[in-house]
């Protein structure tokens, strides 16, 4: 593509990823994390039941944030999977309008 006349390369498909979030709404979601679960976990450590019963809130707790983390994976990778299929959609359709002529004669 480099090299040949009147060909174009737009570089979309060189261009980084750019995050959408600042680092201040980062801050914040770690923080916020971090309280609610240490808050849940130091209340689940105090209640006045028995040994068993606060084993099971603490895993309810254990299971409950993996989950979260799992769900949030899955999200990210499909959101970015249909991110690269919309550039490679893009290219391809950046590469025919590069190599369509409307002035060309056919057979000349």
């Amino acid at each position: 593509m480099r090299g040949r006349p009147g060909r174009r390369h737009s570089g979309a498909m060189n261009a980084p990823m750019q995050s959408r979030t600042t680092a201040a709404y980062y801050v914040q979601a770690v923080l916020s994390f971090a309280l609610s679960g240490t808050t849940l976990a130091v209340g689940i450590a105090y209640l006045p039941v028995e040994g068993w019963t606060r084993a099971f809130l603490g895993l309810g707790l254990l299971y409950t944030v993996t989950s979260s983390f799992t769900l949030a994976k899955v999200i990210r990778d499909r959101q970015e999977s249909n991110e690269i299929v919309t550039r490679v959609d893009q290219a391809r359709l950046e590469k025919l309008l590069s190599e369509h002529d409307p002035f060309r004669v056919e057979g000349a």
